[in-house]
């Protein structure tokens, strides 16, 4: 059914969302946000009388300021568009070792955010949650990592510490974009060494972060999501820049 596609074609000072944020509007129902509060209820309302009126296109920049009860002080300039759906955008392949206290924290923190295309791995169905990201149920883990994209982003969050290194075997055996281990020092300590003697110079194995998380977050399942989320998004938004740049 068709739309109207809003986008954040441009900011200027401070600003709800970053230029490329969308939201399509239908006369029913809404998908996506360029911010919410009154800016986002103006730029709907503006949606639903194009589509009322059948125009097609219209872009205006807008003050964020008193007039619109905002207190951003920046501007926004947005695009209405006719359209049939949100423009699809590249996703980071993200693959998840382990579904248990950790795993489900991680999962639940990074499956709203649009940029990330999860694959959660475990030994047995049962121990995922009811979820809507992909889910891979293998005996053993580390052999499926083969299947995963060159550019993907690993985190080994399991219960063994055994499989927790055969998945860092597996992983520095093949092309990756990033890897993360949760444990603390003195595991990491032996994992150096274990998998030095497996073959892998110091450059690799230092490609895997761990500990991972933000110690001043503490340890719980929950401060680790967060602490391994605002990494991720941290390194998503430096992309972001370069690529708009």
């Amino acid at each position: 059914m068709t739309g109207i596609r809003i986008t954040v074609a441009g900011t200027a000072g401070s600003a709800p969302r970053e230029a490329g944020a969308q939201m399509m509007v239908w006369p029913d129902r809404t998908e996506g946000t360029i911010g919410g509060g009154a800016l986002e209820w103006d730029a709907m309302a503006e949606a639903r009388r194009m589509l009322a009126e059948g125009r097609t296109q219209h872009r205006a920049t807008i003050p964020l300021g008193p007039a619109l009860g905002q207190c951003c002080g920046g501007s926004v300039t947005l695009l209405w568009e006719v359209a049939e759906a949100l423009d699809e955008q590249p996703r980071r392949p993200l693959w998840i070792y382990g579904a248990g206290h950790v795993g489900r924290a991680v999962v639940h923190v990074m499956q709203p955010l649009p940029n990330f295309a999860i694959t959660w791995v475990d030994v047995a169905a049962d121990r995922f949650p009811q979820t809507d990201v992909t889910t891979l149920v293998a005996v053993d883990p580390a052999q499926v990592v083969r299947h995963a994209p060159d550019e993907a982003e690993h985190l080994i969050l399991t219960y063994s510490h055994a499989l927790d290194l055969a998945l860092c075997h597996a992983i520095l055996s093949r092309p990756f974009a990033s890897a993360g281990l949760i444990g603390s020092a003195t595991k990491w300590a032996r994992f150096r060494k274990r998998l030095g003697d497996l073959g892998h110079s110091s450059a690799q194995i230092d490609r895997i972060a761990c500990p991972i998380g933000d110690p001043a977050l503490g340890k719980h399942p929950a401060a680790l999501a967060l602490g391994v989320a605002t990494a991720m998004i941290g390194t998503d938004t430096r992309q972001s820049r370069e690529r708009r740049a």
